[in-house]
């Protein structure tokens, strides 16, 4: 496979993970006051965003913006699916799956041929 297609998925799940993570990690320490967790969550959407330009900038050309904009979506409804069950101890509905499946239907449409 073409390390240029392979790269830009890469990255932005590695990017929603700490983004998720900055906006959502700090719901776990709710004894912090709330300048802390915003100082905290902008020290890790540092690194987000260290990964998430790359991610664009490698992927616009083979990708086009519609394309990597709702990849990003999906990854980030997936990360933040197993980061609401596994670190906020919610369960998945079905109205979030439907949601998913909606999500993906969007793939199917924005990777379908122009012509």
């Amino acid at each position: 496979m073409n390390l240029t297609l392979l790269w830009p998925p890469i990255l932005l799940v590695g990017s929603n993970i700490l983004m998720t993570w900055a906006w959502y990690g700090h719901l776990k320490q709710p004894s912090w006051p709330l300048w802390l967790a915003v100082l905290v969550s902008w020290g890790i959407a540092f690194f987000e965003y260290c990964l998430a330009v790359p991610a664009n900038r490698i992927g616009y050309g083979p990708y086009t913006g519609q394309q990597l904009k709702v990849m990003q979506e999906v990854i980030t409804l997936m990360v933040f699916a197993g980061f609401s069950v596994l670190v906020l101890g919610e369960p998945l509905r079905w109205t979030y799956l439907a949601a998913m499946a909606c999500l993906v239907a969007a793939v199917v449409f924005i990777f379908l041929p122009v012509k």
